[in-house]
């Protein structure tokens, strides 16, 4: 399965604050937890920690929670379009030195929004969730588009239909 995920981060470089997964297909529950932030920018305090719409817990809760929601997936392959997302969401796997979650397998993929765009916009920006929705709506979209453009360059034959 596909996910589309979003991150929010205590500034450039700093610690997780809230991950979100959006799964390919709509019918299935989204994965959103936020972690404690001891120390917050201002910026954060301001714009991202007031639109968590989630208790924050523990490094160690949603690491347990970010695996169990992936662990029935054969090969999750997880979309984002920062490279820092994946970095953080490749960390929760891990539980301590030489240690980490016992997943099968996992595919990080980083696309450009800009590229694949135009972008379509969260409905509450820096949140990890909406914009994770976003994400997947703007690859969704540009992929449908790539879809009937492949319409527009075959050439009908009616001996086809």
């Amino acid at each position: 399965m596909r996910y589309f995920m979003d991150a929010e981060f205590n500034g450039f470089g700093g610690e997780l604050i809230s991950i979100a997964l959006v799964p390919n297909d709509d019918i299935l529950p989204a994965f959103y937890e936020a972690i404690i932030c001891e120390r917050p920018t201002i910026w954060v305090q301001e714009n991202v920690q007031p639109f968590l719409e989630k208790q924050p817990l523990d490094r160690e809760q949603v690491s347990d929670r970010f695996f169990k929601y992936l662990h029935n997936d054969e090969c999750p392959v997880i979309v984002a379009d920062w490279p820092e997302d994946i970095a953080h969401a490749a960390r929760l796997l891990i539980l301590g030195p030489g240690r980490m979650q016992p997943i099968r397998r996992i595919r990080f993929e980083l696309i450009d929004a800009a590229v694949v765009g135009p972008y379509v916009s969260s409905i509450k920006r820096h949140n990890a969730l909406r914009d994770a929705e976003a994400l997947r709506a703007t690859v969704l979209a540009y992929e449908e588009r790539l879809h009937w453009a492949s319409f527009d360059r075959v050439p009908y034959h009616p001996a086809a239909y």
